[in-house]
């Protein structure tokens, strides 16, 4: 199995009546059986291959700083915090510079959690962090739909028979395991999307959704989708945000979503029961503004586990 480095980030001091996420969370592998695990793939070498800022190989390390510091919850609902309890941070992958070996080293750890049907979250690193997600499912024998929350297509061609943060879902897509069912992409920007890419996408049965066409309706109908009983992976792209909300990305988006409408995105992810397992990737902290991309991401994990929390 290859090998994981246990999260070393400590949570803050605080008294027994005030837990924290991090006091609630198992490190490593101590937990059995989990009922949800967290595993970071820190990394941004398809970033830089893309042409992108690089910075997203700190992204693991800056979400888990936020997230475990945060509450499981003032309100009076203690599920998450039950949740919580059943959930291990497994730590992150020892990434090289070899990234289709990391990828495929990403789905030998995720396969057998996604087998036994544990929830799984991600964190990244690039968008190349997504195919190396859905290898987990390839592994594990299992098919696949896929939602991309993204400005852009991710459906770029290889690189020198590389891949890199562009091309994830076209290599989840021409995957010999044949895994992915389908590709939805929601968020795109129009400036930001070559047409090609975007005829690629239909070509293959998929989907792509224009920023324009979204509202809180639409987002609500896309993260709630089931139908059969197909498996759904959801990407989480934080460049799909407004700019002014999250500028610590590798591909910042002027004009992106609202964090009110990604947030119920996230919720209702966690709250379908289709959904196996999310990834939140692109967060660049070195670029980040007072940390504020780094609280978007964490709050948006801890989204998706409320949300998980919350299934019947």
């Amino acid at each position: 199995m290859p090998e994981l480095t246990p999260p070393d980030i400590r949570p803050p001091d605080t008294a027994q009546s005030d837990p924290r996420v991090g006091h609630l969370l198992a490190r490593g592998s101590a937990a059995a059986a989990p009922r949800a695990v967290l595993v970071g793939f820190p990394t941004d070498v398809g970033v830089w291959r893309n042409g992108g800022r690089a910075g997203a190989a700190a992204g693991p390390h800056a979400i888990r700083e936020v997230l475990y510091r945060m509450t499981p919850g003032g309100a009076g609902d203690d599920r998450l915090a039950g949740l919580l309890a059943h959930t291990s941070d497994l730590g992150d992958l020892a990434t090289t510079d070899d990234l289709s070996r990391d990828q495929h080293a990403l789905g030998e750890i995720l396969g057998p959690h996604l087998a036994r049907g544990a929830f799984v979250l991600v964190l990244g690193g690039g968008h190349e962090t997504a195919f190396g997600h859905f290898l987990g499912y390839a592994s594990a024998g299992r098919r696949v739909r896929i939602l991309n929350w993204d400005a852009h297509a991710d459906v770029r061609p290889l690189v020198n028979g590389e891949g890199h943060s562009g091309s994830p879902f076209r290599q989840a897509i021409e995957h010999a395991s044949g895994a992915c069912l389908e590709y939805t992409v929601a968020g795109l920007q129009p400036h930001a999307v070559a047409r090609a890419h975007a005829e690629y996408v239909r070509a293959n049965g998929g989907r792509c959704i224009w920023r324009a066409e979204l509202d809180a309706e639409r987002m609500a109908a896309l993260s709630s989708e089931a139908g059969g009983r197909d498996d759904r992976m959801v990407s989480f792209d934080l460049d799909a945000v407004d700019q002014a909300f999250a500028p610590g990305v590798s591909a910042p988006s002027t004009g992106g979503l609202a964090v009110t409408d990604w947030l119920a995105a996230a919720r209702l992810a966690g709250r379908n029961a289709q959904v196996r397992s999310c990834d939140i990737v692109e967060l660049n902290p070195t670029l980040d503004r007072d940390g504020q991309t780094a609280r978007l991401a964490a709050l948006t994990v801890w989204t998706v586990l409320a949300g998980v929390a919350e299934r019947g």
